[in-house]
């Protein structure tokens, strides 16, 4: 049974990044308040939503990686 909920150090494995940047994601609310899931003081971030936002920015990246023709 695969979890549901990624803690903040699962998520910077998951995402490849390091803890302070996604502390810093989350106070520059770069990562979308439905993602995220507070247990106390603790957060958590639900792994199904997480897929879902990276999958909306993935256009916008492969567009701005585009070479120009200069």
């Amino acid at each position: 049974m695969e979890k549901r909920l990624m803690n903040i150090s699962e998520l910077a494995v998951y995402l490849g990044t390091p803890k302070g940047s996604i502390y810093k994601m989350v106070c520059l609310r770069q990562i979308p308040k439905t993602c995220i899931v507070k247990l106390g003081r603790a957060l958590r971030f639900e792994k199904e939503l997480v897929d879902d936002w990276i999958n909306e920015k993935r256009p916008f990246q492969e567009i701005s990686e585009q070479p120009c023709d200069r």
